[in-house]
């Protein structure tokens, strides 16, 4: 009877592959990160801008006020606007203004949609969005500014506090009271609330 030889891996062999699996690990997370926050980001975005259209729609639609404004517990089963100036909503609420006072009371208002961005996620506005939480379609179509005299123009941020990925802005800009646009944009890491579009 022969000897039987047992096949493997040496110990030298497998911290060889130990190794070589982190070192490609240490490259591939950072790329993960900046695609995974860069994903949320875009979506958060989108997802403003798809609700701002709707308001706008569903205000000629209906020929009432409707309002989007910034939340802080928009997913409850009560949601609110946030307070004026806030810089901790968490989402937003569109809504069908019925008694014309610009926050969502129940009865006296139809809810059309909720959303929250990931936690990480911070949403901020510029000056020119009234109260730096709340836009206002009436049943033209348009948005008003600060005053509700002139068209709207102001800008919404979705931002991560992240370097990676280096754009770590999502602007929403309003312009003329009804055009909107997302732009990526590089805030050096940092969140603060966007100028007014000029």
């Amino acid at each position: 009877m022969g000897i039987v030889r047992q096949q493997g891996f040496t110990l030298v062999e497998l911290m060889v592959a130990v190794l070589v699996m982190a070192a490609v690990l240490a490259m591939a997370v950072p790329s993960f990160e900046s695609v995974v926050n860069g994903n949320r980001l875009t979506g958060a975005a989108n997802e403003l801008l798809a609700s701002l259209q709707s308001a706008r729609m569903e205000a000629i639609r209906r020929n009432r006020r409707t309002v989007l404004c910034l939340s802080r517990n928009a997913n409850s089963a009560n949601p609110t606007c946030a307070p004026d100036n806030a810089a901790d909503a968490s989402g937003w609420i569109t809504f069908v203004d019925l008694n014309r006072n610009g926050t969502y009371d129940d009865g006296a208002a139809a809810l059309l949609r909720t959303t929250t961005a990931h936690e990480a996620v911070r949403i901020l506005a510029s000056n020119g969005v009234p109260g730096q939480v709340r836009v206002v379609y009436r049943a033209d179509g348009f948005a008003r500014g600060n005053g509700g005299v002139t068209l709207l123009a102001g800008a919404i941020d979705m931002c991560l506090p992240t370097r990676r990925p280096t754009e770590n802005v999502r602007r929403i800009t309003i312009g003329s009271g009804s055009r909107v646009s997302i732009e990526r944009r590089d805030a050096s890491g940092a969140c603060a609330a966007p100028p007014d579009p000029t």
